[in-house]
């Protein structure tokens, strides 16, 4: 990569169509992003579903990745690998069969119609911190603090390490 870079941290997630099977393909379509290096992977992890119960448990994981690619940019290539993955938007808190968040860009906090980092609830949300505190143990989330410190406000979310 010959231009300026940023860590940015993803989130992926499925419960749909072979989840344990969608993560991992993801990571690999992660990696092959241009400008676009792949730096850490997180274990993978089950979680229960939030919002809407009636819908299998979800497989949760958190990537590091270097980029030259600009949030928007970065935004726009998750979602297309989403739809190339079937993802179908019916509503909130639907089943998935692949979901891709920009969590984190740098230090960058940034709000409008299509992206908002730091990603808005991922401080409430131990399927993420979990993964991320495995990559990135110092990590800081701005404006709300390190994850170490935040981890413990979701200790009652129930959360399987299920492949290291």
């Amino acid at each position: 990569m010959n231009t300026k870079t940023a860590q940015a941290f993803i989130a992926l997630g499925s419960n749909l169509d072979n989840p344990i099977e969608q993560v991992q393909r993801a990571f690999d379509e992660l990696a092959q992003l241009p400008e676009t290096r792949l730096q850490k992977r997180s274990s993978l992890y089950r979680s229960a579903p939030v919002g809407r119960l009636d819908q299998p448990d979800f497989i949760n994981a958190v990537a590091l990745v270097e980029t030259a690619l600009p949030p928007q940019q970065l935004l726009q290539a998750l979602l297309d690998i989403e739809q190339r993955y079937g993802r179908v938007r019916e509503s909130l808190n639907a089943p998935r069969t692949l979901d891709l968040d920009v969590l984190l860009y740098d230090s960058l906090q940034c709000q409008d119609t299509d992206l908002t980092i730091p990603h808005p609830r991922m401080t409430q949300r131990a399927f993420v911190l979990m993964p991320l505190f495995e990559i990135a143990p110092d990590c800081h989330i701005p404006g709300y603090g390190e994850v170490r410190h935040l981890l413990p406000s979701c200790q009652d979310q129930k959360l399987e390490r299920i492949e290291s």
